[in-house]
């Protein structure tokens, strides 16, 4: 598995850990539906600017997001 996969993957699991849909994910971080549909599919890389702001929003690491550490907590 890819670090793309990994990544999309883990986006869309803290998603629905948190009980939100994916509007609503995108309104609070400022993108629309669709472009949080298309990581959590694999089918948009993200920047490192949004990619930090996902981390902040659940509060992970960026290692985590991407699949480097199995450890959400931040360091």
């Amino acid at each position: 598995m890819n670090n793309t996969n990994i990544f999309s993957e883990n986006v869309k699991l803290l998603r629905e850990q948190a009980n939100l849909s994916q509007s609503e994910l995108g309104s609070a971080i400022g993108i629309s539906k669709q472009t949080v549909n298309d990581i959590e599919h694999g089918r948009s890389k993200t920047t490192l600017d949004r990619a930090i702001i996902l981390a902040d929003y659940f509060n992970v690491s960026l290692d985590y997001l991407v699949g480097r550490s199995d450890d959400p907590t931040r360091h």
